[in-house]
């Protein structure tokens, strides 16, 4: 029977009345009185030497309050990178400064070269057009392997070579892993392009920077899904402001996926210029702007290899991987292709031996960041790829190499440093067996042969670490942060509850979810609870959302502090009820004494604490407020399987998605219906990338795919209707609430199901075609199939 209210119903989203009716309240919507307009000039050229820019003639024109180059911020520090990588001999990562605006050289198209701040953004775009640069063009370095050859021009002058880290993991295993292939019954190798792409949230990025002169007071409004990270890196790392002269907004965000966790250089210029210009200034992203100014995700290329034993056991893995970095290091880049990534790379499977070796490269291009999934779509990827065919080489069901293969007993220490403490994979291949009808799928097969079309069948099962945590390890592992979460509960006088979290929301369903655990927790109506986030004046330090944290970890701070009231409130009550604390019960938002009738309602010992007649202030001080901090003590392992059937019209190579039913283990559940919204966008989002999503550069850097017009987003036609089941629940053993995550399983379970759909459709119909790399475009399957 489902619930009507706490955890496990499915609360209908109470954020969505303001969102569907108009009355959201984002960056763009904030205008100061007074307030200027910026418009960056950006590089067109992908690479070239700085060798003047003049401002003098824009100056001039109407509204130009004042015009920046890179020489106003060479005092300033560089944007900031959150993650150090140390290599395989030990050495730190190669880190070149990454200029507010571009100094010296520029080395990607979309770079800002100078900002113009004028009363208008149109008299900004003017201006800027009047801006004489004179730039030497020099060899733009695209391609990730030849950026680390022989004689390739570098992209940063001052480093030794465009090899930003050669990392190994765990560097330990590698000569008994090499030992493994060698004695291998079977080896199968793979070569695959995980393709870069554009993150495309809904609302582009906006930042308002303001300055109180009379008190020295910085405000910056920003679409981010961490404000108090911001404010720790452009506070102390970028512009030098003391934190508590320093306030960061984040408001209603129109989505995030990963690019919004970063601190981007437009909030740092908003930020400066507002002191400077004596007035608040305000950029507004383009969508053009965005594809070249927002962090890019994935673009990885790989060898992988997967070795078993005579009797189909693996035995041992190992991987090369070129990971690109683009032109700078973004805020956590370097931690995406390494320890999200080649920790993930064990899967589902009781490998004994892993090696994971990632070259991490700066070329010309955009930066490259976490995205959506962030290093586990990349490794689950690779694995579920090559598991499919080693399948197909050693003439296997793929399921039941997996199942062969799984991990059955918990807890589980993989080859690759992490532990998982829960989970039941042979569950999950269960349902999702059952659910897609996997045994009637010949006949379907059949059906679509009589249409003239190739029908495929994909498989896969994936795992991922969220909660990125604890802090302790990740900061002996490179984090340059706590990766901790904060609440503050605030009770009302008469019992309602303001909760003031670190974890930001822009799409996730935050006011919903989080009053139904405080909800649950008290006893009362969820419409009792109010979340608060998203301001640094108003909210504990905390670090944000991402990595599928929110619940795992900003719940988890959420539980702690109001266990915290709910024992003070007990205190209250027992000197109320004239009892020991001891007997003091709460259930259904009420105390009482155990084994009499005597109870008090919720509100009333609310009244009480701030109304203190009832009980000795020398004991216990009024009022009702609590704050907790969360540091987890380890990752959370969802896990799941997914089936994808696609039909593949064999004179065009477009390919259909004709049935796609996702499993999934996502621990506790606290709002189904949120969840399967989760997992609805995520399979959306790694279906665009298995089939549309691409972003390219030429050979001169410039990019090709910089619009809707040459980047191609999944439409709701693209889709089928989803088939979701989270009910093979396996609790998480270490955090208080037992959930695991579910923002990104999604878009890492779903790109391999759908090539391995796509492969099984054309070898099924006796073409010889072992792997396609995405997106998976009738063009590259037509060529496939011919070839």
């Amino acid at each position: 029977m489902p619930k009507d209210s706490g955890i496990g119903a499915s609360s209908k989203r109470r954020e969505d009345v303001r969102f569907l009716t108009g009355a959201g309240n984002y960056t763009d919507d904030i205008n100061i009185h007074g307030q200027a307009h910026v418009y960056f000039l950006r590089s067109d050229m992908a690479h070239g030497t700085i060798n003047s820019v003049d401002t003098s003639a824009a100056e001039a024109m109407p509204g130009v309050v004042k015009i920046f180059t890179g020489a106003d911020f060479e005092a300033v520090g560089g944007m900031p990178c959150g993650w150090q990588v140390t290599d395989k001999h030990g050495q730190p990562m190669q880190e070149p400064k990454h200029p507010v605006l571009a100094h010296g050289k520029v080395r990607h198209v979309g770079e800002p070269i100078a900002a113009v701040v004028a009363d208008t953004l149109e008299q900004a775009r003017d201006a800027a057009e009047a801006i004489d640069v004179d730039i030497s063009e020099l060899p733009a370095v695209v391609d990730m392997k030849a950026a680390v050859g022989d004689g390739a021009t570098k992209v940063h002058d001052d480093l030794t070579s465009n090899l930003c880290y050669d990392w190994g993991f765990v560097e330990e295993n590698k000569a008994a892993t090499d030992a493994a292939f060698e004695a291998a019954a079977h080896v199968t190798t793979l070569e695959l392009v995980n393709n870069r792409l554009v993150a495309n949230p809904m609302e582009p990025r906006v930042a308002v920077g303001d300055y109180a002169r009379g008190t020295g007071d910085h405000t910056l409004y920003t679409t981010s899904q961490n404000p108090h990270v911001i404010r720790l890196l452009m506070g102390a790392f970028v512009l030098g402001i003391p934190e508590h002269k320093l306030r960061v907004v984040a408001p209603d965000v129109g989505g995030g996926f990963g690019t919004k966790i970063f601190h981007y250089q437009e909030e740092a210029f908003c930020t400066f210029a507002a002191k400077a210009c004596g007035r608040p200034v305000k950029w507004t992203s383009s969508r053009s702007e965005a594809f070249m100014s927002d962090a890019h995700g994935r673009d990885h290329v790989t060898k992988i290899e997967l070795a078993l034993d005579a009797d189909n056991n693996f035995t041992a893995l190992r991987t090369e991987t070129f990971a690109n970095m683009g032109a700078y290091l973004s805020t956590f880049a370097p931690s995406v292709p390494t320890w999200l990534h080649g920790t993930l790379m064990a899967g589902n499977y009781k490998t004994p031996l892993i090696y994971v070796n990632v070259k991490a490269v700066f070329t010309n291009t955009v930066p490259v960041d976490a995205y959506r999934g962030a290093g586990r779509p990349e490794a689950t990827f690779q694995l579920e790829r090559v598991i499919d065919k080693a399948a197909r080489e050693l003439g296997v069901d793929p399921i039941a190499l997996r199942r062969q293969n799984f991990v059955t007993e918990f807890p589980y220490a993989t080859p690759v440093a992490v532990e998982y403490d829960t989970g039941d994979y042979v569950a999950t291949m269960d349902k999702l067996e059952d659910m897609a009808d996997l045994s009637g799928f010949e006949a379907r097969r059949q059906a679509s042969e009589a249409k003239g079309r190739l029908r495929g069948l994909g498989v896969n099962c994936y795992i991922e670490a969220c909660g990125i945590a604890p802090s302790n390890l990740v900061g002996q592992l490179g984090a340059r942060a706590g990766l901790y979460e904060s609440a503050t509960v605030r009770v009302n006088a008469t019992g309602g509850l303001v909760v003031m979290t670190g974890s930001h929301s822009h799409g996730q369903g935050h006011e919903t979810a989080f009053p139904q655990v405080v909800a649950d927790m008290i006893g009362i109506d969820e419409s009792m609870v109010e979340i608060v986030h998203g301001d640094t004046s108003n909210a504990p330090m905390g670090m944000g959302t991402y990595g599928s944290r929110s619940l795992a970890v900003g719940g988890s701070a959420m539980v702690r502090a109001t266990e915290k009231i709910i024992a003070k409130a007990k205190k209250i009550a027992s000197h109320i009820l004239e009892a020991s604390e001891a007997d003091i019960e709460l259930k259904d938002g009420e105390f009482s004494v155990a084994g009499t009738d005597k109870s008090l309602a919720w509100g009333d010992v609310c009244l009480a604490a701030y109304v203190p007649h009832n009980y000795p202030l020398e004991d216990l001080e009024p009022g009702l407020e609590e704050t907790a901090f969360y540091d987890p003590s380890n990752f959370t392992y969802p896990a799941g399987a997914y089936a994808c059937e696609v039909e593949v019209d064999p004179d065009t190579g477009k390919v259909t998605i004709e049935a796609f039913t996702a499993v999934d283990d996502f621990g506790n559940v606290v709002n189904p219906m949120i969840v399967t919204g989760q997992v609805h966008g995520g399979l959306a989002q790694g279906i665009g990338q298995a089939l549309l999503e691409n972003c390219a550069y030429d050979e001169n850097g410039q990019l090709l795919s910089a619009s809707y017009m040459d980047y191609a987003m999944p439409r709701a036609d693209d889709l089928p209707m989803f088939g979701v089941d989270h009910s093979c629940q396996t609790p998480c053993t270490h955090n208080p609430l037992g959930v695991k995550g579910c923002g990104e399983a999604g878009a890492i379970g779903s790109p391999p199901a759908v090539v391995n759909a796509v492969v099984d459709a054309l070898q099924s119909a006796g073409r010889d075609v072992t792997h396609i790399d995405m997106p998976l475009t009738p063009a590259r399957v037509w060529a496939a199939m011919q070839s």
